[in-house]
């Protein structure tokens, strides 16, 4: 399945490819993705960035040595956080004008979530310290598979 998003000035508009018609939708509340967005990310997981226009409007900061943020430079929207090593898009929910339906089910970083906001959701919650060790289990069995990333 095939969506369009944009971001706020129109600067920048591209097609995403998801592997479902309800894509998931996780919470981040890492520091850095509440100091990038002003709270948490709202994304959704792993979709492919195809048939970009403005091109030259995006701007990919490195955040880290694992990820790459992307925003248009010239009205600030947040339009991608790529994980280099999966090498997988993750897209504000936000970009899209409600054509999707989305399922919440996951959030991570919740031990770095403030106390000042909670979800209602029932969803899987995992600590940064699960992350990275679900990311470094998926990375080493790509490696025993012959698949290096």
């Amino acid at each position: 399945m095939q969506t369009k998003a944009k971001c706020l000035c129109g600067s920048v508009n591209f097609e995403i490819e998801l592997s479902t018609s309800k894509p998931e939708v996780a919470a981040c509340h890492c520091s850095m993705c509440r100091k990038w967005l002003g709270g948490p990310m709202l994304a959704i997981d792993s979709g492919k960035l195809i048939n970009v226009s403005g091109e030259s409007f995006i701007t990919r900061y490195s955040s880290s040595e694992w990820a790459e943020r992307g925003f248009c430079n010239k009205c600030g929207t947040s339009l991608f956080y790529y994980l280099l090593p999966a090498e997988q898009y993750h897209f504000p929910a936000g970009l899209f004008d409600g054509e999707l339906s989305f399922n919440f089910s996951h959030q991570i970083f919740i031990d770095e979530k403030p106390d000042y906001y909670d979800f209602a959701n029932e969803t899987q919650n995992m600590t940064g310290a699960e992350i990275f060790a679900h990311f470094e289990s998926e990375s080493e069995s790509e490696n025993e598979n012959g698949n290096n990333t």
